[in-house]
């Protein structure tokens, strides 16, 4: 009952678009404005974020989550008189083995698919080892990275999966259109200007596997260190000058654009190992109902709150 524990605290409307705005305001922002600038000068933007130095450019783009995170927490928390927990998980108490079971997954199979891709065709993909600037990037990931994919987790699968869910009083729903918020907010990333559009598949998939994570579990937490373990190897593993993520990584792929084989891996990802990962997943923890826990009806708050009062 993830999506129910939003009854847990005050949902009055202009609570929710309170939130909504001031939480998600830099993304509409951000949208609007890739929307209006022209290909050319979004090109000479890229072109000078590539000038300044990788941990720079990372800083810079992490840092905002801090507060973006917080101030997301203090609305639900003061604003909706909600726990962080039911914001979190449908558990008495969040399951840390959880985050860090997904985040050791995810790293684990990044390695194994980049291994495998490298010995097959190690073309444009060259060492890029620098000691003391790795040693920097690992330190940044490793405090900005949490907030910056807490705060898309707890905006995308955990806040607005339940307004939404409670709203329309189903699971579908909220579920696919979470996932393509998700993928919009990242629309103006440099693979999209660079891919196309097709790249999109990858962002709404990315969601879409999220969102099943969260309502299968009844919680964030294997989302949380699905999304944590994906970064962490964007910024640490592979960078390039088309990637979102701009690094001082182990590895550069040296292509001047994306070419076909970092589409067809794409595509990869979204059919073959996001449905593993789940696979996988989906024995450790047991899962069974898929239907309803996808698809099925949210509860009504009085029938939700009389069930929690008989436990």
């Amino acid at each position: 009952m993830y999506i129910e524990q939003a009854y847990k605290g005050d949902n009055a409307a202009w609570k929710v678009i309170l939130t909504v705005l001031i939480s998600t305001g830099i993304f509409i922002v951000n949208f609007i404005f890739f929307l209006m600038i022209s290909p050319e000068d979004l090109e000479k933007t890229y072109e000078l974020m590539k000038k300044l130095p990788p941990i720079v450019n990372l800083v810079s783009n992490l840092a905002p989550f801090i507060f973006l995170l917080l101030v997301l927490i203090l609305m639900v928390v003061f604003l909706h008189k909600r726990s962080f927990i039911s914001l979190t998980t449908a558990r008495n108490k969040i399951d840390f083995s959880r985050v860090l079971f997904s985040t050791g997954l995810t790293i684990l199979l990044t390695l194994v698919f980049f291994a495998v891709g490298y010995f097959i065709n190690p073309v444009d993909i060259e060492w890029n080892f620098k000691p003391l600037k790795f040693l920097v990037l690992v330190v940044v990931s490793l405090i900005l990275f949490p907030f910056q994919i807490g705060f898309e987790e707890y905006l995308f699968r955990g806040y607005l999966m339940q307004q939404i869910g409670i709203l329309v009083k189903n699971k579908w729903f909220p579920l696919l259109l979470t996932s393509i918020m998700f993928g919009l907010m990242h629309s103006a990333n440099p693979e999209v200007a660079e891919m196309g559009y097709i790249t999109m598949v990858l962002y709404i998939g990315f969601g879409l596997l999220m969102g099943i994570m969260t309502l299968m579990d009844d919680g964030l937490e294997l989302a949380l260190g699905f999304h944590l373990g994906n970064n962490l190897m964007a910024a640490l593993l592979v960078t390039s000058d088309w990637s979102a993520i701009q690094a001082d990584s182990l590895f550069r792929n040296t292509a001047e654009s994306a070419t076909g084989d970092i589409v067809q891996e794409m595509l990869i990802s979204v059919f073959v190992t996001f449905p593993l990962i789940l696979f996988v997943l989906s024995k450790k923890y047991k899962w069974t109902n898929w239907k309803e826990r996808l698809t099925g009806k949210v509860l009504e708050k009085e029938e939700f709150l009389a069930q929690e009062n008989n436990l």
